[in-house]
């Protein structure tokens, strides 16, 4: 891991259900409560998705904890925040996304050099097969290391 990162919260369950085809990094617009609910990694990416609106790019049902010594002004745990790319690069997500039929999901939230960061990839949704197939390639492979290893010892 780079020097310098903080990973708070990833989304295993992404790689999963999607085929990854690209990753790209993005900051986030974020309130005063929600930096310091995620400095305690009290984040949650499952079942959040981002989205390329009127040339902005937001994040849908990413859950930050309210913060615990906050007061009145605490944030609302699911709402949505923008995120922070260059123009282009958006202009760019946008197109595969409506073209080709890629989702943009999050991968992970870490803080890089003291700001909040997300990775996000541009994927395709797999389908049950696919995972069936992922899920016996993975327990084949397991299998053959077991065997592997007990015929080292």
């Amino acid at each position: 891991m780079a020097e310098g990162i903080k990973i708070i919260a990833e989304n295993r369950k992404a790689r999963h259900d999607y085929h990854i085809e690209e990753t790209f990094e993005a900051g986030i617009a974020l309130t005063g409560t929600e930096v310091k609910s995620l400095r305690l990694g009290r984040a949650n990416l499952r079942d959040s998705y981002a989205v390329v609106e009127n040339g902005e790019l937001f994040l849908y049902n990413m859950h930050i904890s309210p913060y615990t010594h906050g007061n009145m002004f605490n944030h609302e745990p699911k709402r949505t925040r923008k995120l922070l790319m260059h123009k282009r690069e958006i202009m760019r997500l946008l197109g595969q996304t409506q073209e080709r039929g890629y989702t943009l999901i999050p991968l992970k939230v870490y803080f890089r050099r003291g700001k909040a960061k997300i990775e996000l990839a541009l994927a395709k949704g797999k389908k049950l097969y696919d995972k069936r197939e992922a899920i016996a390639r993975r327990d084949e492979k397991r299998r053959i290391d077991r065997i592997l290893k007990e015929q080292n010892q």
